[in-house]
């Protein structure tokens, strides 16, 4: 087969965010420019010659031929082997899975993960480590300079593989191993969970919802829960994979899965919802008539982890990224705990879970997971709390009301900005980050302001510093708030501001969230001057 090498013009705007390079799917179609970032992710990490790696994707718009000209490119370059899910599918934890289960060099994810999917929407490419965790900063660093300027790569002539059919065929002299992209997953869920005593909860009655949302987790969760665990048929919904998601936000928040939300707080809701993402690593856990916030849910599966078998040895530790609730921290100090404080993005707990540091971690924006990948894992939280659930013999609301009463509620929320013009974001950031210095001592919106800063983590097994991740501001009282940029959307900024409260006092732990909450809000507003910097008043997503 002949090797063709293409030549064209570098690109200036392949830097990847928190979880690779996402762009309009158009974008990735241009000519050379999918092409252009794969062969950054392939000189960044040492070539692929003689190297095995995973690729999968979670099916939106364009993937299986990305797939297709991701393999072309491998084999011309030397790659001995690619393991393929079926159809170009894994879900991200899967995936993650597969790298360390086959111990291959790592792997590329097609995704923009909770984004919306389709030709006029989100595509994304990503490489993780042999780990099976994502590229660290160094790495992603290296990509975007090598991306600068690249001017050619090798690709092989080829019309592509049949990636429908299970089993190994060759691409020239590179073996294509396509996989059944559930099997192994689903295998390792069944080691860490009792599946006996939550599918004898099922037989005997309990009802559940899980909505896919039309991406990758629906064929996890239809073997998993309706054909291993016993769940009626039907349990799942929007099940199937659909390239644009069927039209949907892939998003699990009560926002974008309102119809499981509604269903949830009806009059004959089941006994536990949830929802999963684009590519399956996010999760929302939903009891009937209560939501379960992401920060809650760490929390809550921190303490009760070692009900599973997989756990039931104790934790090591737990993780949780900065802008995450301080929730989590109060069952580790009662558990005597070490309780780590990362920057937003996966990779930070990484490092913490290969040195045995932690074994579970979790962020606010509806990720959660352990030492068994290393990715964050929407359908394993969901299996671990239907596994805690088994064992108490509680439902969702005693469950939360038993926690908050031992270790206090943390009132959070977390409200989203989008599509701000990105000069106006980043001149609001720049303005209050000149501020920081000289907030403490000072009040806004009637709380008196303890300390600010701009957040630094120093990772503690490598060294590496990550500076500017986010500003924090700690009131009296025990409130906070935290201000970032986002670096997962594809369109202007999105500012995401997070807002917390600790309530002891347990007949102040009804409250609704926002109203809990109404006080912070206002002096987030006032000291970041969000309306005069960015227009807007009220946020577009609140979760």
């Amino acid at each position: 087969m002949t090797v063709l090498t293409k030549t064209f013009s570098s690109f200036d705007d392949q830097k990847p965010g928190t979880s690779g390079l996402r762009k309009k799917t158009r974008a990735f179609m241009v000519e050379h420019y999918l092409e252009s970032f794969v062969q950054s992710i392939f000189d960044a990490t040492g070539g692929v010659k003689g190297k095995v790696l995973a690729l999968g994707g979670d099916g939106r718009f364009f993937n299986v031929e990305a797939a297709q000209t991701i393999l072309k490119m491998a084999a011309a370059q030397g790659a001995a082997k690619v393991i393929v899910g079926q159809n170009a599918l894994l879900s991200t934890p899967a995936a993650s899975h597969v790298i360390r289960k086959y111990k291959t060099d790592g792997g590329i994810i097609m995704s923009a993960s909770h984004n919306p999917g389709g030709l006029e929407e989100d595509f994304g490419v990503k490489f993780n480590m042999a780990n099976g965790g994502p590229a660290p900063e160094t790495v992603t660093a290296a990509m975007f300079e090598r991306s600068k300027v690249l001017t050619s790569y090798d690709i092989l002539d080829h019309a592509g593989v049949d990636l429908g059919t299970i089993g190994s065929v060759t691409l020239g002299d590179m073996v294509v191993e396509i996989i059944d992209p559930v099997a192994d997953y689903a295998d390792l869920m069944q080691e860490l969970f009792d599946f006996d005593a939550i599918g004898a909860m099922f037989k005997a009655g309990f009802s559940m919802r899980f909505d896919a949302m039309c991406a990758i987790t629906g064929p996890y969760a239809s073997e998993i829960l309706e054909r291993r665990l016993g769940a009626p048929v039907g349990t799942v919904t929007h099940g199937t994979p659909q390239p644009d998601f069927g039209g949907m936000h892939p998003d699990p928040n009560p926002t974008w899965a309102h119809e499981l939300m509604d269903e949830m707080m009806g009059d004959s809701a089941p006994d536990f919802g949830a929802a999963s993402d684009g590519d399956g690593d996010r999760n929302m856990v939903v009891g009937a008539g209560i939501y379960v916030s992401p920060s809650d849910s760490l929390a809550v599966l921190a303490a009760n982890a070692p009900l599973a078998k997989g756990y039931a040895k104790g934790l090591a530790g737990v993780a949780r990224s900065m802008p995450t609730s301080g929730a989590v921290d109060r069952v580790a100090a009662k558990l005597g705990l070490d309780c780590f404080e990362t920057p937003t993005g996966w990779k930070f707990f990484g490092n913490l879970l290969d040195a045995g540091k932690v074994t579970l971690c979790g962020e606010e924006s509806f990720g959660t997971g352990s030492d068994h990948v290393r990715e964050k894992d929407g359908l394993w939280a969901v299996l671990l709390w239907l596994n805690i659930l088994a064992k108490t013999g509680k439902s969702v609301r005693e469950l939360m009301e038993a926690h908050w009463a031992e270790f206090g509620r943390t009132y959070y929320s977390r409200h989203d900005f989008e599509a701000i013009e990105t000069e106006k974001a980043d001149a609001m950031m720049a303005s209050l980050r000149e501020r920081l210095s000289g907030l403490a001592g000072t009040s806004a919106g009637g709380l008196g302001i303890e300390g600010a800063d701009d957040f630094s983590y120093t990772d503690p097994v490598d060294g590496s510093v990550s500076a500017h991740q986010g500003v924090r501001i700690f009131f009296t009282g025990g409130a906070r708030i935290v201000l970032r940029l986002s670096g997962t959307g594809t369109s202007g900024a999105t500012l995401r501001l997070y807002l917390e409260r600790f309530e002891a006092d347990a007949a102040q732990h009804g409250l609704d969230p926002q109203e809990a909450l109404k006080p912070v809000i206002e002096a987030a507003h006032e000291v970041a001057a969000i309306t005069q910097h960015t227009g807007r008043q009220t946020p577009d997503v609140i979760t």
